[in-house]
């Protein structure tokens, strides 16, 4: 693990998560146009794509074909999932053109209790490597290996031939500090509970005589209390998200097939006012310009996320993030993928390419992804991940020689 005498990696991602004011100039909301407004949220490891398929087609997956890793995108999906029982894993270095010992890893599997039920359930771990902590004069003053996970159990019903509902249920922890004191406020593990509410449309089409699919999914995810690192900090907002995807593949011939996904994406969560810069009220707060106060209730702030952008309609649609994705496969064996991811630069201005290859054995699944980022380092940019699905069922049905 790489030593490092100074905790301020894990100090950012903490303070990232802390109400920041946006001091800003006294100007009109509709004249935000290109001001720098980016929605925080706390364990922002929870909207990191953990698979190399979905993460290979610009991180569209909430409508593709149902996988053992639907858990993230849509757990709705695993209603109409082709076997009984499978199982996967998926590794993923981070910023690993700076440090070699941040990765994510996540584990995931799920089992048909009948011709219309399944449970799923699935490990999300996130280290951030080791950090050595010192005091003011610069002194080593202790260590912590920072660490942050999430469980999920999932349940996933078939009420139609074409439409099927899930139920997700979370528990989140971010350990980021060890309980170390920090600007002088005491620390500790932050923690949620959370759900997600998941639905599946899924229907046989033809296309000039050729057979297909078409898909509609939504999922709204992480609707849980809000968390804090210490009794001296606001609690903050965790990824509340509303994902709707759609997806077509269709079979060009009997060796060939190929699909396309888009997915879009919006935060609900309150958007940070502006503030005026010379103005406090009684209790030495600073007053709100333009925008609404972000210190609401959950359910209040998942409502006012639709409407409360300092800079209007305008802003609140460039909130919306977008995911566009292809796949080819030859015999249903062997699939090439591609997709882009779209922020707009003034909500954080994540704008990426992607690119992989997947690999269909008799019992293994193993995906590769590579992330090109457009205009700004990205934690993953020229990095490769890997997953890997196996299929249980494919297993029972394999002689040993044929399992490769």
């Amino acid at each position: 693990m790489a030593h490092r005498s100074f905790v301020l990696f894990g100090l950012l991602i903490i303070f990232s998560t802390i109400p920041v004011n946006v001091l800003a100039q006294e100007i009109a909301p509709y004249e935000l146009g290109g001001q720098i407004n980016v929605v925080h949220v706390a364990v922002p490891f929870l909207t990191v794509a953990p698979d190399s398929r979905a993460g290979a087609m610009g991180d569209a997956g909430i409508a593709i074909r149902p996988d053992v890793y639907s858990m993230h995108w849509n757990p709705a999906k695993y209603a109409f999932i082709d076997n009984d029982f499978g199982a996967a894993f998926s590794y993923t270095p981070w910023l690993r053109n700076l440090i070699d010992d941040i990765n994510l890893a996540y584990l995931s599997g799920y089992k048909r209790i009948d011709n219309y039920q399944v449970l799923a359930a699935s490990l999300t771990y996130f280290s951030l490597g080791e950090i050595i902590f010192t005091n003011m004069a610069g002194e080593p003053d202790g260590h912590h290996n920072p660490n942050e996970f999430a469980i999920d159990v999932a349940y996933s019903r078939l009420f139609s031939d074409n439409f099927s509902g899930g139920l997700a249920f979370r528990y989140i922890r971010s350990d980021l500090t060890g309980g170390a004191y920090v600007q002088g406020m005491a620390s500790r593990a932050a923690w949620a509970f959370a759900a997600d509410v998941s639905a599946y449309y899924r229907n046989d089409i033809s296309v000039s005589g050729r057979a297909g699919e078409i898909a509609l999914g939504m999922n709204i995810s992480n609707i849980g209390n809000k968390i804090t690192y210490s009794d001296d900090q606001n609690a903050q907002f965790i990824p509340i998200n509303l994902g709707i995807g759609s997806s077509l593949s269709l079979d060009l011939d009997p060796y060939n097939s190929i699909a396309v996904a888009v997915d879009f994406n919006k935060l609900l969560v309150p958007t940070p006012p502006v503030y005026y810069q010379d103005r406090t009220d009684d209790d030495g707060n600073p007053v709100i310009r333009a925008g609404m106060d972000p210190n609401v209730s959950v359910p209040m702030g998942m409502l006012q996320s639709f409407y409360d952008a300092p800079g209007g309609l305008r802003e609140e649609l460039r909130e919306i993030f977008y995911s566009v994705g292809l796949e080819y496969w030859y015999l249903n064996q062997f699939a090439i993928r591609g997709g882009y991811y779209h922020e707009h630069e003034t909500k954080g201005n994540r704008k990426y390419f992607t690119t992989g290859i997947g690999l269909k054995l008799n019992v293994f699944t193993l995906d590769v992804a590579y992330l090109v980022p457009v205009y700004r380092t990205n934690p993953l940019a020229n990095t490769l991940r890997f997953s890997l699905a196996f299929d249980f069922d494919a297993l029972r049905r394999t002689t040993p020689e044929e399992v490769f």
